[in-house]
């Protein structure tokens, strides 16, 4: 599909599953340097309920790169997802984002008039702490080369640790889903590096706040918050359960920054929040 944004028109990719006819739409939006195949054991899993609509965010994926990379931005990205969702052409949906996917849905929630219908916030939340912002901008933006994809595998096994424990085949399908192999068989990162120059260039000096916009949402909303997770503090989990939608809270064990959602007892969380007095 085209998107729009001041520096001309580009193209996003998204990945269907279930009916198209369905009036139920799931999207599910992943995070930063991720793209949408990062979804694919929850999609199969409601995809009997739901239209599961999952989208390679600008820059990442089978998505355009953007001419300027000063709009690698949340508000891009929202105005790319209001494109989509009327593309769809329904008048609500529910949102699962992850980290980056689930700040792009608290913009979009937050909105008067806003489509979500249920929001589900996968370790993401009105604070970002100083600390992760940190941890990420240190790799967000390389372009290591691998000459095999055993070696991409393992660099990946590396700084995606927090996601936790995993077996040998999902580590390579989270692999799988960040490299792809150029024609001189290399693998390399699959999104523009360029994101990192806003990311950067927008660095704040201490945690990332932004309370006015999850305050602003009224839908059922869950967090679903890696236990060890060094962007999501516990804290603000806790307060967002007292303010704004009052969110249901539910702690991933042995988790950091971020669940992936690829185990069963992940998925469920997920599956029975959405699923919670559907016809």
């Amino acid at each position: 599909m085209q998107c729009a944004s001041p520096k001309g028109l580009h193209r996003m990719a998204y990945l269907e599953w279930g009916d198209p006819r369905n009036r139920d739409v799931l999207v599910c939006v992943h995070g930063l340097t991720r793209s949408a195949r990062d979804f694919d054991v929850v999609a199969r899993s409601l995809s009997d309920h739901y239209r599961v609509v999952c989208p390679d965010i600008a820059g990442r994926g089978d998505s355009d790169r953007l001419a300027d990379p000063m709009l690698y931005i949340v508000p891009q990205y929202a105005a790319d997802m209001v494109t989509l969702i009327a593309r769809l052409d329904v008048e609500s949906v529910d949102w699962l984002g992850t980290s980056l996917g689930g700040l792009i849905g608290m913009a979009l929630a937050a909105l008067p008039g806003s489509p979500v219908r249920k929001l589900v916030l996968n370790d993401a939340g009105p604070v970002v702490s100083h600390a992760s912002l940190e941890r990420i901008g240190a790799y967000v933006g390389l372009t290591p080369t691998f000459p095999t994809f055993d070696e991409a595998v393992k660099y990946v096994r590396a700084i995606s640790a927090p996601f936790g424990p995993h077996s040998d085949e999902q580590w390579r399908f989270l692999a799988s889903n960040w490299v792809r192999q150029d024609k001189d068989g290399m693998w390399r990162p699959h999104y523009d590096p360029r994101i990192a120059e806003p990311f950067k260039a927008n660095m704040p000096a201490g945690d990332m706040e932004l309370w006015s916009h999850y305050d602003a949402i009224r839908c059922p909303t869950l967090v679903v918050r890696g236990a060890q997770s060094d962007l999501l503090a516990k804290k603000t989990v806790e307060e967002m359960s007292r303010r704004g939608p009052k969110a249901k809270v539910v702690e991933i064990a042995g988790v950091g920054h971020a669940p992936t959602l690829l185990h069963a007892d992940q998925v469920k969380v997920v599956r029975d929040f959405l699923l919670d007095g559907s016809t």
